[in-house]
């Protein structure tokens, strides 16, 4: 008899949002399933004497900058792990679902990228991601694999809540404004991955919330939901603000898939913000 979903980084953004939706969800501890140093046989074991319905893997080697100094253990934990993760439920016959990121692309197009878009990552985090796509499909023919970006919540520390402590703090901040992409809250991430699953869902999918923006943009949007002075936030080119890993200028993601799997899909991201910012600006949130 199978038990409930097998939730890796359940302290995460996602991870999190997933364990508000689901009441079956099993966490092990992370000297029990530790992504870093995963071998088949551990996986293997657990899986067997814990008999989940699924697997899906919200864990992750998100530090970007740092990955490209740290290329080994983002490859590690992002991509071989995933891999092993996708074989277990394979040879359980169970589905598997991981998350990827928009960082696979380059961000040289100017029209979102869908699914079958051509990956070319210029960054190491983006590479490390991209194996453990490629690995986890192919290893298990029941494997989901989400993309999607910018993600916030009103629940852990992230791009919003800094822009909001900034803020709340009084300083002027200069934000980038020439990246593209598609903020992605949490919450609505965790419905249509469970909507996803219950579609029975395989192969790739581009989850996010609609709307294309800047970081610039959306600090300022936050900033002004909070009643704080959105002057504040100025906007500034990549070139002004240089980083270890380069990042796309565009990576809008857009799904070719969700209207023939009968989703709904995400709101768009503005209509979702408002709770975010008024979540993070509860007293007690982190930030």
């Amino acid at each position: 008899m199978t038990t409930g979903l097998l939730l890796l980084g359940r302290s995460g953004q996602v991870g999190s949002a997933l364990g508000e939706l689901r009441d079956d969800v099993i966490t092990p501890g992370h000297r029990e399933l530790d992504l870093a140093v995963l071998d088949h046989d551990r996986a293997q074991a657990l899986v067997s004497s814990l008999r989940p319905s699924a697997i899906v893997n919200c864990a992750a080697y998100t530090a970007v900058d740092a990955a490209e100094d740290d290329v080994a253990t983002a490859n590690r934990v992002n991509g071989t792990s995933v891999g092993i993760l996708a074989e277990v439920a394979a040879e359980a016959q169970i589905p598997f679902v991981t998350y990827s990121t928009d960082y696979v692309f380059d961000g040289q197009g100017s029209e979102p990228y869908v699914e079958s878009s051509p990956t070319d990552p210029i960054n190491a985090y983006g590479a490390s991601k991209l194996i453990g796509e490629r690995l986890a499909l192919q290893a298990n023919p029941r494997t989901l694999v989400i993309r999607t970006s910018w993600v916030v919540s009103g629940t852990h520390p992230n791009f919003v809540a800094t822009m909001l402590r900034l803020a709340k703090e009084g300083r002027s901040l200069r934000v980038v404004s020439d990246q593209y992409g598609c903020p992605t809250v949490a919450s609505d991430l965790a419905r249509a991955t469970l909507e996803a699953m219950e579609a029975s869902a395989t192969g790739l999918l581009h989850l996010t919330n609609t709307g294309a923006t800047t970081w610039f943009e959306l600090a300022r949007t936050a900033v002004a939901l909070a009643g704080l002075d959105p002057e504040l936030i100025q906007p500034c080119p990549t070139e002004e603000y240089p980083t270890p890993a380069r990042r796309p200028a565009y990576s809008v993601l857009a799904s070719e898939r969700i209207g023939d799997l009968g989703m709904s899909g995400l709101p768009a991201w503005h209509d979702s913000l408002p709770e975010v910012v008024r979540q993070q600006m509860t007293p007690g949130q982190p930030s």
